[in-house]
C-alpha cells in the first residue's frame, strides 16, 4: 500500500494490526505448545482491539487533517512483520513471538514518533502525536498483560 496521506497512513496501520490479529490467531490453532497458544491467541485479541481503536481515528479525525500528505515527512523505510501469514509464528517460542511483536510495535512507534517530528501543520502534529501515544500506551499495556500472564 502506497502511503501519500494521513487516511492512508491509518488505514495502513489498522489493515497492519488486523492482519497481524488474523495470522496469529491462524498460527495459535498450528502451535503445538500450549502457552505459546494462549499467547498468540491474547495478542491476536490484543491487535484486533488496537484495529478497532485506529478505525475510531480514521472516523474522527478532520477530513483536511487526513487529506493532508505525509510522503514528505515519512521516513520511507517499511515496517518489517509478515506480510503473508505464513505460519511463522507456530513454529516459535513464546519468548521469540513476544520478541518479533514487539520489534513490530516498535517500528511502528518509530514511524508515529518521525512522523510527529516532522509534521507542519498543528492539526496533522496533534493527530500524529495521539497516534503515537495510542500505540505506545497500546504496547505497555500488552507488555503488561504478557508479565501477567508469565507470573500466573
Amino acid at each position: 500500500m502506497e502511503i501519500k496521506t494521513f487516511a492512508d497512513l491509518i488505514e495502513w496501520t489498522r489493515l497492519w494490526h488486523l492482519h497481524l490479529s488474523d495470522c496469529l490467531n491462524g498460527c495459535a490453532v498450528k502451535h503445538q505448545d500450549e502457552r505459546a497458544k494462549m499467547l498468540l491467541g491474547y495478542i491476536a485479541g490484543h491487535e484486533l482491539e488496537i484495529g478497532q481503536i485506529v478505525t475510531e481515528f480514521e472516523k474522527q479525525a478532520d477530513v483536511n487533517t487526513l487529506n493532508t500528505r505525509v510522503y514528505d515527512y515519512v521516513d520511507h523505510k517499511p515496517v518489517k512483520s509478515h506480510q503473508s501469514c505464513d505460519g511463522h509464528y507456530s513454529t516459535l517460542t513464546p519468548d521469540q513471538i513476544c520478541r518479533e511483536i514487539f520489534e513490530f510495535h516498535d517500528q511502528v512507534i518509530a514511524l508515529y514518533d518521525n512522523l510527529s517530528g516532522k509534521a507542519e501543520i498543528v492539526e496533522a502534529k496533534e493527530l500524529a502525536d495521539a497516534l503515537l501515544a495510542m500505540e505506545q500506551h497500546e504496547a505497555k499495556r500488552l507488555a503488561t498483560q504478557i508479565g501477567r500472564i508469565d507470573e500466573g
